[in-house]
C-alpha cells in the first residue's frame, strides 16, 4: 500500500441520500413554494415539507451527538432533560413533532436544534445555569426555532440562491490535514453542525426568545428563568469568549436581548413573576455532574489548547481531568486525539479502548481506536473496530472508506473492491474518492475516464 493512509482519514460528509433528496429537489423544477408559518399564520418561503425536516433531523442528528460525545452517561439527568423539554414542547404551536431532548457530553457551551424537534444541550452550558427555569428558557429557545421553522426557512432560501452545495457548505469530502489528522479533531459529525445549525439571524434570535419566553410561562415558570439565561450569555461573551464561541457562531447574543426579556418579563408576563424557578430540583438532578465541574473545566482548557496546536499543553489538562474523572467518555477521547496528532498512537489506542470499555453503546471511540490500529498497521483489528462503529451509527460514508482500506491492507482486494465502490456511489469527489477510484481502475474492476 504505497500511499500514506494519514492523507485519506476523512471526515463525515453529507450522506447522498440527502444529497440526491436536495438534487431532486432543485432539479424537479421547484423555483418557488410558501407555506403558512406555524407561529405567526402569515406566508412563509418553504421548500422543506414537515415530513423533509422529520427525515433530515433523523439522518443526521445521532451524527452531530456522537460528535459532542453522546448522550449523558447520567441517565437520571437526561431523563430530567428529556421530561422538561416534552412538558414544554406540549404547549408550543407544533407539539405533535416527534421532539426529544437530551444533555451531550461535550463540554463547550452550547445548544442546538435540529429541524424534526431533536434538541441537546451541552454539559458546558448545563453546568452554566442555576435553575430549572433557566433550563427550561434554554429549551423553549430551541423548541422556538423548530417552531417557526427557521432551519428549514434558511434550507430554503439557499436552494433558491445558490443551489444544492450552498446548503451543504460542501456537498462531498475534501481531504484533511495530512500532518495532524485534522479531520480527526475536529470531530465526526460536522455537516450537522455546518449544514443543520446554520448560523441563525438576529431577527431568528429575537422570535426564539420570545418563543421560548411564551412556551415557559405556558409551562408555568417563572420569566426569570430567561432573564437569567440572558444574563449568563450575555456575562459569558464578555468575560469567557473561548468558551462560548461555538454556541454565538450559530446563535448571535447582544446586550438587546437581554434587555428585551427584561422588559417583556416585566410588561407582558407580570402574572408569571410568582411563579417557581425549581432551583433545587435542578441542583439535585446536576449534582453528580457538578461533581466533576473542576473536571470539565480543566477538558475545556484543553480544548482550547488543542485549537490552539499546543498539544503538551492540552494534553497536560486532559491528564488532570482524567485523575479527577478517569472514566468520562468524551475526556478518554479527547486524549485519544491529542495523542495521535502528536503521532503517540499506541497511547491513543489505549484510551480509545478505554472509552469503548466506559460507554460501549456510543461509537466515536471506535473509530479512534481503529485509526490508531491502521496506523500501526493492524488491518484486522481496525476492520472490526469500523463494523462495530457502522452498526452503532449507521449512515457514515466515510466508515465504509475506512472499512474498504482495512480489507486491502488484509489482502481481501475483492471485498475491498466493493466497498471501495460502495463508497463511489456515495461521494465521488475529494481526496477518498480519488484514492477508491485509482484502486478499483488499477484492480481492473473498472475502466478509467476517458
Amino acid at each position: 500500500m504505497g500511499d500514506n493512509f494519514e492523507q485519506y482519514i476523512p471526515t463525515r460528509d453529507m450522506t447522498r441520500r440527502h444529497f440526491l433528496w436536495l438534487m431532486a429537489l432543485t432539479s424537479g423544477g421547484v423555483v418557488t413554494g410558501c407555506a403558512t408559518n406555524p407561529v405567526t399564520g402569515k406566508s412563509q418561503l418553504m421548500l422543506i415539507s414537515e415530513d423533509q425536516e422529520i427525515a433530515v433531523d433523523k439522518e443526521n442528528s445521532p451524527h452531530q451527538f456522537s460528535t459532542d460525545y453522546g448522550a449523558l452517561q447520567d441517565k437520571a439527568l437526561n431523563n430530567y432533560i428529556d421530561r422538561t423539554g416534552k412538558n414544554i414542547a406540549a404547549r408550543t404551536h407544533r407539539p405533535n413533532m416527534p421532539y426529544s431532548f437530551r444533555g451531550v457530553n461535550a463540554t463547550y457551551v452550547n445548544a442546538y436544534a435540529f429541524p424534526g424537534g431533536s434538541i441537546a444541550c451541552t454539559r458546558g452550558i448545563i453546568l452554566s445555569l442555576d435553575n430549572e427555569a433557566e433550563l427550561g428558557a434554554l429549551l423553549g429557545h430551541e423548541l422556538g426555532h423548530v417552531n417557526a421553522r427557521h432551519t428549514a426557512e434558511q434550507m430554503s432560501k439557499g436552494i433558491l440562491a445558490q443551489g444544492v452545495v450552498a446548503i451543504a457548505g460542501v456537498a462531498v469530502a475534501t481531504g484533511t490535514d495530512s500532518a495532524a489528522l485534522g479531520g480527526l479533531t475536529a470531530g465526526l459529525g460536522s455537516i450537522g453542525a455546518g449544514a443543520l445549525l446554520a448560523k441563525y439571524s438576529r431577527d431568528n434570535e429575537r422570535e426564539a426568545d420570545a418563543l421560548g419566553m411564551e412556551y415557559m410561562v405556558r409551562s408555568n415558570y417563572n420569566t426569570k428563568g430567561m432573564v437569567g439565561l440572558m444574563d449568563i450569555l450575555r456575562g459569558l461573551s464578555k468575560d469567557k469568549p473561548n468558551a462560548i464561541e461555538l454556541m454565538f457562531s450559530t446563535h448571535p447574543m447582544s446586550d438587546e436581548r437581554y434587555q428585551t426579556a427584561v422588559e417583556t418579563a416585566a410588561k407582558k408576563y407580570e402574572s408569571a413573576k410568582n411563579f417557581p424557578v425549581h432551583r433545587e430540583r435542578y441542583m439535585d438532578h446536576t449534582a453528580k455532574l457538578r461533581a466533576k465541574k473542576g473536571a470539565i473545566e480543566e477538558m475545556q482548557n484543553g480544548e482550547k489548547a488543542l485549537a490552539k496546536k499546543d498539544y503538551p499543553t492540552a494534553e497536560g489538562h486532559f491528564g488532570k481531568a482524567l485523575k479527577e474523572a478517569p472514566d468520562d467518555y468524551a475526556g478518554l477521547c479527547m486524549m485519544s486525539k491529542c495523542l495521535m496528532v502528536q503521532k503517540k498512537y499506541e497511547q491513543a489506542r489505549r484510551y480509545a479502548e478505554r472509552a469503548k470499555q466506559v460507554y460501549p453503546e456510543e461509537a466515536q471511540a471506535h473509530h479512534l481506536s481503529g485509526i490508531t490500529k491502521l496506523v500501526g498497521k493492524n488491518f484486522g483489528r481496525a476492520y472490526e473496530d469500523f463494523s462495530s462503529y457502522e452498526k452503532l451509527l449507521p449512515g457514515n460514508p466515510n466508515t465504509i472508506f475506512l472499512e474498504a482500506y482495512s480489507l486491502e491492507g488484509m489482502g481481501r482486494r475483492k471485498d475491498a473492491a466493493n466497498e471501495y465502490y460502495r463508497y463511489l456511489n456515495t461521494v465521488n469527489q475529494g481526496e477518498q474518492a480519488q484514492y477508491a477510484y485509482r484502486r478499483l481502475v488499477k484492480w481492473g474492476y473498472i475502466q478509467p475516464r476517458r
